[in-house]
This record gives C-alpha cells, sequence and structure tokens, in this order.
C-alpha cells in the first residue's frame, strides 16, 4: 500500500529494491491464502473489514463528490491520517486476536486497546514532525495544525494517561507494569528529542522498532 501510488505509475521502470518488495508482497499474498483457511468466519470478516479500510488509505478509489480535491484516499483526508493507522493497529494487534481464539473481550482488553492506540499515535508523532518537509499542508496532521512543541506536549500527556489507564486493569502485574513503564520513558526519549531534520533512520529505524523494545522488557520482567 506505501508504494501503490509509485508502481502504478512507473510499473515498467521500477527501481530494484521497488521490485523486490513487489515480489515479497507476491509471496506473502501466497502465504496468506493458505494461512487463511485455518481462520474462522467472523475472523475472516473482521478481517475483511480491515482490509477494506487499508484499501481506502492508500487507493483513491472514494466519489470525488465528496471532496474538494480530485482522486482523495482516506489518508488524504485532513487530519484523518494517525487515527486510521492508530485504529486498524489496534484492533488487528489487540482484538483480533481474541476474537480468533474465542477469548471474550473484558474490561482488561477495552483498557489494553484504549492504551494501544494512543501509544500508535504518540509513535507516529516523530514521523509526522520528520515529513513537516514534505506533506501536504492539505493533510491537516497534528504537527501542521499545533506546531511542533505543542504536538510533543500532546505525546507526553498521551503516555501519562497510558500509564495511567494500567491501573484499571483488573489483572495489574508487577512485570506489567514496568515494562509498560520502560516503553513510555523510551517513546518519551525519542518524542522529545525529535524534530523535523532528523537523520535518515531515526523514525525509520529506531522509532520503528520500539514495539521490539518493549517485546524485550516484557521478556526481561517476566
Amino acid at each position: 500500500m506505501k508504494y501503490f501510488g509509485v508502481a502504478k505509475f512507473h510499473h515498467r521502470s521500477l527501481a530494484g529494491w521497488l521490485k523486490t518488495i513487489q515480489i515479497f508482497s507476491f509471496f506473502a499474498f501466497l502465504a496468506l491464502c493458505y494461512f487463511v483457511l485455518g481462520l474462522s468466519h467472523s475472523t475472516l470478516i473482521c478481517i475483511a473489514v480491515l482490509a477494506v479500510i487499508t484499501f481506502l488509505y492508500a487507493i483513491p478509489i472514494l466519489p470525488m463528490r465528496y471532496f474538494r480535491d480530485k482522486k482523495k484516499n482516506l489518508r488524504q483526508i485532513s487530519g484523518l491520517k494517525v487515527y486510521v493507522i492508530a485504529f486498524v493497529w489496534t484492533f488487528t494487534t489487540v482484538i483480533l486476536p481474541l476474537l480468533a481464539n474465542n477469548i471474550e473481550i473484558d474490561t482488561d482488553v477495552i483498557v489494553s486497546s484504549l492504551q494501544r492506540y494512543i501509544l500508535v499515535i504518540v509513535l507516529m508523532l516523530p514521523f509526522e514532525i520528520r515529513d513537516l518537509n514534505f506533506d501536504s499542508l492539505k493533510l491537516g496532521t497534528i504537527p501542521q495544525r499545533i506546531g511542533i512543541k505543542n504536538t510533543k506536549i500532546i505525546g507526553v500527556v498521551l503516555l501519562l494517561v497510558f500509564f495511567l489507564l494500567e491501573f484499571f486493569k483488573d489483572d495489574l502485574t508487577t512485570s506489567a507494569l514496568l515494562s509498560s513503564l520502560g516503553i513510555i520513558v523510551l517513546t518519551l526519549l525519542f518524542l522529545v528529542f525529535s524534530h523535523r531534520n532528523q537523520s535518515k533512520y531515526y523514525s525509520a529505524f529506531w522509532v520503528e522498532s520500539i514495539p521490539i523494545f518493549w517485546l524485550v522488557f516484557l521478556l526481561m520482567f517476566n
């Protein structure tokens, strides 16, 4: 989806790295077709809904009469981008695995979903700060609307809310609390030190790797 806009117009002269991504995506699709056979109908319906949202996020298929500009997709609707991504990530990583395994959606799951939604939004802020040099003003991203300083303040507040929500869970463990605190501190540092002229790998590698650090924290404290 990320490279669809490039590939569809230049499919005959794609760079080698983009062709590699296309080949990898093809084999990933074949694997998807195999594993999807083991999923329940309810799980497949949920995946289909998320797939449609993801499709509309990247591909301008929505009727033009609903927008001022031509070829609008969900990503280009002012101010909507970050919330669409956070919703899809939250539902995919929290709700969907439980539905697939017939596990009850209780209060702790709802709290975890809200935490995940908040965390994904905060994780996107360094990317949005970086992309200030490239994004169209029509996107209405958070840094475009309120500035870099206020974006960081909002991020800090959201991380505080993320941590406080941990205490609303019935199943509260020391390991979960410590791992949450570790991921909050790490995310906070990357957010505070992010700027629009950040290095090539600041967001694209280090911020992207924060969920891996979260896994490391969970394994350490368990």
